[in-house]
């Protein structure tokens, strides 16, 4: 990516992951508490704006604040995007984004969680229903991507939960 001369960039290594079958993993315990994974069905933008800016400013998302609004609607709102919001005791926690626009391949374009669940066990459990809700689709590959700007614990995570590296590319962001 081509950096302006007036804009600041980040260089990061970005690692593509695929899972090519429903992942063979133990299902996680519910947290403690109240927790409920809920679909956000036509999201309003600025819900959508917030989760992403929530969970996304610490590790530098852009991608969708480059967006107007209604380029990002297209997207969100469309048919075969999903947005999930993890909530707990009532708060909005973390968000997952799941695409199907291609209809043989998933790909979770979001996930992450807020900055105050973290550290809770809650990401596995997160991610395990999140990646549930994919393979409900009949799709043959599930993709994801994380970067060395994301959390430390995301690609462990991924893999964990049955994600395997088939790419890794050195990019930079540039901040807004």
């Amino acid at each position: 990516m081509a950096a302006s001369k007036n804009k600041k960039t980040i260089p990061m290594t970005v690692t593509f992951l695929e899972m090519k079958a429903r992942p063979a993993v133990i299902p996680p315990p519910h947290p403690q508490g109240k927790a409920a994974m809920l679909r956000a069905e036509t999201p309003p933008l600025h819900f959508y704006r917030y989760l992403y800016d929530a969970i996304g400013g610490p590790y530098f998302w852009v991608d969708r604040k480059r967006l107007d609004d209604a380029s990002l609607a297209a997207v969100i709102q469309h048919p075969e995007v999903e947005l999930y919001v993890l909530y707990v005791n009532g708060c909005p926690a973390g968000m997952a984004e799941l695409d199907f626009r291609d209809p043989k391949t998933g790909l979770i374009a979001y996930f992450g969680l807020m900055p105050e669940f973290i550290g809770k066990r809650l990401g596995y459990f997160f991610l395990y229903h999140s990646v549930a809700n994919a393979w409900a689709h009949p799709i043959s590959t599930l993709l994801v991507n994380t970067c060395t700007l994301d959390h430390p614990r995301a690609l462990p995570l991924y893999q964990r939960m049955g994600f395997v590296p088939y790419s890794r590319e050195e990019r930079c962001v540039e901040l807004l």
